[in-house]
């Protein structure tokens, strides 16, 4: 669930750009502009206009296309007035007409007097339904802030977390300079979207791509970098976690036993790296990302390198079967 309220207000006043763009605006039913939207999903009222209300989804905010408009305007006048008046004893969150359409004045009255707000857009209803939609998904999806900083690297949103003072900020400064890209510091929000899919974005789009550096304080990745340095969100595919050498710790050599990390009921592949002087976290990170790339391609380097090895060990087993150990060479 959300965490706070999200109401028609908010929806109109989306900051969406280009091909996310609602362009809604209110034709009527401005007090009604703080009524909550708790749903995710539309609905096209075209059985409730003709007077059926027996399965109404009253909470889901109703989409008007040309099939709607066109009901409405060859509908006798009394008959149309009776299911409007009807419509409008429930409380749903608003109306928007697609495609430039503007509805009837008596909708309009009965819009008014309900305190419904009736919206307008100029987009196609198909390409309308199929943009919201994603957008409530989105901003109803389940979502998880976590502590670290999450870059794009070939294409993997990696979340790098450890303990304060780790490098974590360092190491994406180090990655920003060689051409990937931040998605956010300090503080990454998470979002499940679809159930199994995470997307990670910045808690604060005003300091988003912001970092915070020790001994320089906070800078500017887009005014340092420039726009190519960030990105707005991105699916995350990899968690690295940093972590001080320990000499008496075993760590992973090989990569066949694999440590997934839960978020949000999602398993994502998690990598626990050493940190020290002499390692350059930068490279091992960037390493990992494009390994987890092949990995998403159906190729996995410490499977196939186990599985040779497995076959040497089968074959020269096999030759000292049969030829007799001091013949194996």
């Amino acid at each position: 669930m959300i965490e706070r309220r999200f109401t028609v207000l908010d929806l109109i006043d989306l900051d969406l750009k280009q091909h996310n763009s609602l362009n809604l605006r209110c034709l009527c039913g401005r007090r009604g502009l703080p009524r909550e939207i708790m749903v995710p999903e539309i609905n096209r009222p075209g059985l409730a206009l003709s007077g059926f209300f027996d399965v109404f989804a009253e909470k889901r905010i109703q989409v008007f296309g040309y099939g709607e408009a066109a009901y409405l305007q060859k509908m006798p006048q009394q008959t149309t007035e009776v299911h409007i008046k009807r419509f409008f004893s429930f409380e749903v969150p608003c109306c928007i007409f697609t495609a430039n359409l503007t509805p009837e004045l008596f909708f309009q009255k009965e819009a008014e007097a309900a305190g419904c707000p009736v919206l307008q857009t100029e987009i196609s209803t198909t390409e309308f339904v199929s943009r919201l939609i994603r957008i409530l998904l989105t901003i109803f999806a389940p979502k998880k802030s976590i502590h670290g900083v999450m870059v794009e690297v070939y294409g993997i949103g990696v979340l790098i977390i450890g303990e304060s003072g780790i490098g974590k900020s360092e190491t994406a400064l180090e990655l920003i300079k060689v051409g990937h890209r931040l998605v956010a510091d300090d503080v990454v929000e998470i979002h499940c979207v679809n159930g199994n899919v995470l997307l990670g974005t910045g808690a604060n789009k005003i300091i988003g791509h912001h970092m915070e550096i020790r001994g320089i304080g906070v800078i500017n990745i887009t005014h340092l970098f420039g726009v190519s340095a960030i990105r707005d969100r991105q699916q995350l595919d990899l968690v690295i976690m940093l972590e001080d050498w320990n000499p008496n710790k075993n760590y992973d050599r090989i990569g066949v036993d694999e440590e997934y990390m839960d978020i949000l009921g999602v398993s994502v592949h998690k990598l626990t790296l050493p940190v020290k002087a002499s390692r350059n976290i930068r490279v091992v990170v960037e390493t990992a990302a494009m390994n987890e790339r092949l990995k998403n391609m159906g190729y996995d380097s410490a499977k196939e390198f186990n599985h040779n090895i497995l076959k040497w060990i089968e074959s020269k087993s096999a030759k000292s079967v049969y030829f007799g150990q001091e013949d194996v060479i």
